[in-house]
């Protein structure tokens, strides 16, 4: 592959405006890391039989908030101001991370990480409704696609630059650290020209204004009643399933099966966030040379298939396939938030974002029990069984669900 299609992406930062947002979205996604390599650290603190179940119960926490609040952060982003809402619920989410460091009892973990990801479930929907709002339809896949890139590097780096400072700073230093990254992130957003961000429905003044159950309600309506979107969250359902397969049974396939270390762990995670970084780069090209459902089918069919494999392979191998399962999950993903950014009315974004923002997370909720059940209950086979339900799941949803008249192009 050229690299002209690699750098492709950056054509999205010509934009100075999406680029100032970028900058924001990428030191937030830095200080993320930071938190959860410090709540990590923090709850081996309370014990390290305990570690486990803290964290499993903030990441429920973190995905419950989403499903719950999303909706509502959507119809939100539609009816005020979008940048007071990026730099208020982000300085709030400063400030309870800055109260993470005093903690002293485990429900206090609980309160502030449900807190946090409250408001985060406002941020991030409508920062998502911004970007089509701010970028030409030309440049909105390279732009999505930056972003989503960025999301899985720092997923790779974020951690390990985190870790070093964990042991630098020590375990609860590092939260001020990211609060730090909070503060810089802020004043990036407090910058950006609220003219520019807001949506003002002025068509609607004299009118009747609908309830915020019923702007809610509508968002739903409008994620699933337009087919080309409603076929890639289907698609996306997939992906969920084989993802949380590999977060949630990876360290048990590296460290059980294949009886490696700690480091062989992350070095196989790191190829499955490559896999996803690579495609998500290359994602807006791709869209230009094949249909859009071309690329949601293919990007599932190759992760349920690469996942299928995995119990049987020794450690080289396993790195290849999980690089390759990482460009399957991107190009299951992307195309859903490309797609209401090209297809749904510009005013109306705000409440499909949040609403497919809660949906997306809804099928993780479901995807982290059912392999936590596959890896418990079969140890041994949990992806081989994992890959035949994803790759069931696939063909349902491409028999039924598939958009009939067109292909899913600009």
């Amino acid at each position: 592959m050229k690299l002209s299609k690699l750098l492709e992406p950056f054509q999205a930062l010509r934009n100075r405006l999406f680029a100032k947002l970028y900058l924001a979205q990428t030191i937030s996604l830095l200080g993320d890391a930071f938190t959860w390599v410090g709540l990590a650290l923090l709850a081996y603190q309370f014990g390290e039989e305990r570690a486990a179940v803290i964290l499993a119960t903030a990441l429920t926490l973190r995905v419950t908030t989403f499903i719950i609040f999303s909706p509502f952060a959507g119809v939100l982003a539609d009816r005020i101001s979008r940048k007071k809402i990026l730099y208020t619920t982000h300085f709030v989410r400063m400030v309870i991370v800055g109260c993470l460091p005093f903690v002293t009892e485990e429900w206090q973990i609980y309160v502030l990480i449900f807190l946090m990801n409250v408001f985060n479930a406002f941020f991030s929907p409508t920062y998502r409704a911004i970007i089509p709002q701010i970028v030409d339809k030309s440049i909105y896949r390279q732009a999505i696609g930056l972003s989503a890139a960025t999301y899985q590097l720092l997923g790779v780096l974020g951690p390990g630059l985190a870790g070093i400072l964990a042991i630098w700073l020590g375990a609860r230093e590092i939260f001020f650290v990211d609060a730090a990254t909070f503060v810089i992130a802020g004043i990036l957003l407090l910058s950006l020209p609220k003219s520019k961000l807001d949506v003002v429905p002025d068509e609607v003044e004299g009118k009747i204004k609908p309830t915020t159950w019923q702007d809610v309600l509508k968002g739903i309506k409008l994620l699933f009643s337009n087919q080309y979107v409603r076929f890639a969250l289907s698609i996306e359902f997939v992906s969920a399933v084989a993802g949380a397969l590999i977060l949630v049974n990876t360290i048990v396939l590296v460290k059980g099966g294949l009886e490696l270390t700690d480091k062989d762990y992350g070095i196989i995670m790191a190829a499955f966030a490559i896999g996803a970084m690579v495609a998500a780069f290359v994602s807006g090209a791709i869209d230009k040379s094949k249909s859009r459902r071309i690329s949601l089918i293919v990007g599932a069919l190759i992760l349920g298939v690469a996942i299928s494999f995995a119990n049987y392979l020794d450690f080289s191998m396993l790195f290849i396939v999980w690089i390759v399962a990482g460009l399957g999950q991107s190009l299951a993903e992307i195309p859903s938030e490309t797609l209401i950014g090209e297809t749904v009315p510009i005013e109306e974004q705000g409440k499909v974002y949040g609403s497919h923002f809660a949906f997306s997370h809804l099928w993780w909720a479901f995807a982290y029990p059912l392999a936590g059940f596959l890896g418990t209950t079969f140890p041994n086979q949990s992806f081989l069984y994992g890959g035949i339900i994803t790759l069931v799941i696939l063909v349902l949803v491409v028999t039924f669900l598939r958009p009939k008249n067109h292909s899913l192009k600009k």
